[in-house]
């Protein structure tokens, strides 16, 4: 932040400072008690809120009186992370979690070939699609909870919130294992172990930023090559597993992985307890729906373009990981190792997320989002490129370049929400952003099912699942420049009929009860 390069009028010094102090404690206190990655220290947070109050009677109305949340400062109850420690048995622990969840999803496309035999002939057209909506209606529970998830996490910790998600996710794959029809899957796998992958995924990463600060990057690229190892390694060992014991025994063979995400949901001891419920001779009390329910980020203009350019380009995402084996089988023949595929796709993906995500440090602001148009254009036209392989080695080629823009996509979701939203709306912004994501996710896969069904080939699902990453790469072009001029907007504040711009830096001593006016090296921002 920089210094304070705003003319303040005579007559118009704050007179309460004190006030000011307080009210960012309230403030801090009411942010659910936990750390805060993007917290100054107290004194500079003091200092800062006490000129910002001093200001606002030139400035015009506040944020809070515009119905924007003040910005949070630093509080003297806040813990520091440790940088280590019990931190690297969280970070294991979110990383089987990122493993075992995204694993088993990914590998969805050996449950479908072992379902269509199951259950009737794999040649039925109505099989294909019924089938093809319990493999993505598991995935798409995963993203449409998000919003309900982050509620959780808020209320009741990380760790609850996981360890209960775990056993509902057990409970769902186990009960999997004994049903006999197609319908009861839809409620067993689709919903029980969507949903509660869904509550063990999301406080897996949440947790991260109680224990890591300086290595958070470093952290959170090894949790999310996580899920790449799994979607590596799992394929090679389901396909083994049906083959030899069969489907249900498979299912309760992959409950042993679920039972040790249970366990590693114990792990998720908060650095900072909640301030609300751990406040003793006092009952626990739901927060009012509006802190709950913060719809603020919608106010946004470049997050809105954000959450509708995303979902709108996943509506081809999740179909290759679905039907590209049958189509592989029907196109080139039984006789070759499809599982393959799944392996250069989990390969490459881990990879993009380590090289990209660094890559996205160099880049400033929101034009991160470039990064994310560049992934979806060349997402889409290899998905437009599978029908077109005549080769098996071929579809290996376009499997490794579209795993590997996959993974930059993923990794750098997180710094584009922090760019558009602020630090302190991060949470809701990746929340409900998972929860839009959950509709093309889930829609995807049957209507490609049905177009091969009416057409006896998948051609033209996956010309069509070109379509939809294109169109939402974009729309996601004019981010940066909406970005750019909102906060120009921000900067500029009319004072008076005139224009103040108005920076902040982290200011070294206390303020003085009078404020003069800065003279001109004061004004140099260094």
């Amino acid at each position: 932040m920089s210094p304070v390069s705003e003319e303040v009028e005579a007559g118009n010094a704050p007179s309460a400072p004190q006030e000011s102090e307080s009210a960012g404690e309230d403030e801090t206190k009411k942010w659910n008690g936990e750390w805060c990655p993007r917290e100054a220290s107290h004194a500079s947070g003091v200092a800062e809120l006490d000129l910002v109050a001093g200001l606002g009677a030139t400035q015009g109305p506040s944020e809070k009186e515009q119905g924007e949340p003040p910005l949070l400062q630093g509080h003297p109850e806040t813990a520091e992370p440790p940088e280590g420690g019990w931190g690297w048995v969280v970070m294991l622990a979110s990383m089987w979690c990122n493993g075992t969840v995204f694993g088993i999803q990914n590998s969805c496309g050996i449950l479908f070939k072992s379902l269509l035999t199951e259950f009737g002939d794999p040649e039925d057209e109505q099989l294909r699609f019924r089938t093809a909506l319990v493999n993505s209606l598991s995935m798409g529970m995963i993203f449409f909870c998000s919003p309900i998830v982050s509620v959780f996490t808020n209320i009741f910790g990380c760790r609850k919130v996981a360890v209960v998600g775990a056993a509902v996710a057990f409970v769902g794959l186990l009960s999997s294992s004994f049903v006999r029809s197609l319908g009861p899957l839809y409620f067993t796998y689709g919903i029980l172990l969507g949903c509660g992958c869904s509550f063990s995924y999301q406080p897996s990463l949440v947790i991260l930023g109680h224990y890591f600060k300086k290595r958070l990057g470093l952290v959170n690229g090894i949790v999310t090559a996580g899920s790449s190892l799994f979607t590596i390694t799992l394929p090679f060992l389901l396909d083994e597993l049906v083959s030899s014991v069969g489907l249900y025994w498979t299912f309760r063979i992959l409950c042993i992985f679920l039972f040790i995400l249970f366990l590693a949901g114990f792990t998720y001891k908060p650095v900072m307890p909640n301030t609300k419920q751990s406040e003793k001779g006092k009952k626990f009390k739901l927060p009012p729906a509006k802190e709950m329910c913060n719809f603020y980020i919608f106010k946004i203009l470049s997050y809105r373009i954000w959450a509708l350019g995303i979902p709108a380009a996943l509506f081809g995402y999740f179909i290759p990981y679905v039907h590209l084996l049958t189509h592989v089988k029907e196109r080139i023949g039984e006789h070759v190792p499809d599982v393959t595929l799944l392996l250069c796709l989990g390969i490459t993906s881990g990879i993009g997320r380590l090289v990209f995500g660094r890559i996205a440090d160099y880049i400033p602001g929101a034009k991160k989002v470039y990064l994310q148009v560049i992934s979806f254009f060349l997402i889409g036209l290899m998905s437009m490129m599978i029908p077109l392989c005549k080769s098996f080695e071929a579809l290996i080629v376009v499997c490794l370049i579209m795993g590997l823009f996959d993974g930059c996509f993923i990794c750098i979701m997180a710094p584009i929400a922090f760019e558009l939203v602020g630090a302190h709306h991060v949470s809701e912004a990746i929340g409900f952003l998972l929860g839009l994501m959950s509709i093309p996710m889930t829609v995807g896969p049957p209507i490609a099912g049905k177009l091969r069904d009416l057409l006896g080939t998948y051609d033209v699902a996956f010309y069509l699942a070109g379509v939809p990453p294109i169109i939402g790469g974009a729309i996601l072009c004019a981010i940066p420049w909406v970005h750019e001029k909102r906060k120009h907007k921000e900067q500029a504040t009319p004072v008076n009929g005139e224009t103040t711009e108005k920076m902040l830096e982290i200011i070294p001593s206390p303020v003085s009860d009078s404020y003069e006016k800065p003279s001109k090296e004061s004004e140099t921002v260094i």
